[in-house]
């Protein structure tokens, strides 16, 4: 009894501080949303602050999409996201796939220097990229966007992973059959490890959709603005006119929000070992 008691206190302790923490990350998003929505009658830094706008309106997302052309910067955000995104789940699970079915001298040298590379921060390497973008002449294009981000360590990671959980017997039946290496990667490897590939395709979405620091290093026409661009151009215009940055900032989120919603019933364990036949 007093075990169960104690077992009951520590859940109960801990789910409160699950839940302090979370509730601390979601203030600021939901500050943002409230501000969004808010008048410009009601103090949006009165304390404690008051989430829920005594007359919310819509002229704030109104007024915010007609200052800038957010239908432009959205165009720019989803072609650098969804090119992003392919390129990733392409090459990440091309170069996984040596890394876990394949036996060749030096495969666990060259996993170990591929996940060493996840500890080097963007910046260290961020002035070199630039200067090859600038050499190549992709300052200003999709491409100069994309290029930093077409494959990822953690990528190569998560697939390597993925492929190891796939049964072997699988991939004999499919060399028995006549199937090359690269037709066992696309007919067996791929359909196998659907959950991972949309567990890489948000992660990578997310992350390119975003990101500010590289595409304002590469990216200073306003025609190629991506949508985090955008909203800090409309910051810059209304010298801080929080209302309009909120709005801004909830109308590019949105979409992150769907794919979210959209992607995460596929984010499931695949049931890989039902085609084997004991």
């Amino acid at each position: 009894m007093v075990g169960e008691r104690s077992s009951w206190i520590k859940s109960t302790l801990m789910y409160l501080l699950l839940g302090g923490i979370a509730i601390a990350m979601l203030l600021p998003l939901l500050w943002m949303v409230s501000t969004a929505f808010k008048s410009p009658s009601e103090d949006i830094f009165q304390f404690p602050p008051q989430f829920i706008p005594s007359s919310p309106t819509f002229e704030n997302f109104v007024a915010a999409w007609e200052s800038a052309p957010f239908g432009r910067y959205f165009f720019n955000s989803l072609v650098i996201a969804i090119a992003t995104v392919v390129l990733n789940l392409i090459l990440c699970s091309l170069a996984a796939y040596p890394l876990a079915r394949l036996n060749f001298k030096g495969r666990e040298i060259v996993f170990s220097l591929v996940v060493a590379t996840i500890l080097i921060p963007f910046q260290i390497v961020m002035i070199p990229l630039y200067i090859f973008a600038v050499r190549l002449g992709l300052l200003n294009t999709y491409l100069g966007a994309i290029f930093p981000s077409i494959a990822s360590a953690f990528g190569i990671f998560l697939m390597r992973q993925a492929f190891q959980t796939v049964p072997k017997e699988l991939e004999e039946a499919a060399r028995i059959d006549g199937c090359s290496e690269l037709g066992i990667w696309w007919h067996i490897m791929i359909p196998s490890v659907r959950p991972a590939l949309v567990t890489l395709a948000l992660f990578v979405f997310i992350g390119s959709w975003g990101d500010f620091l590289w595409p304002l290093l590469v990216l200073d026409r306003p025609e190629y603005y991506t949508l985090p661009l955008g909203v800090n151009r409309l910051a810059g215009s209304f010298s801080f006119n929080w209302r309009l940055i909120s709005a801004g900032s909830v109308i590019s989120i949105v979409p992150v929000i769907l794919v979210f919603i959209a992607a995460q019933r596929y984010i499931v364990p695949s049931e890989t070992g039902s085609g084997v036949k004991g």
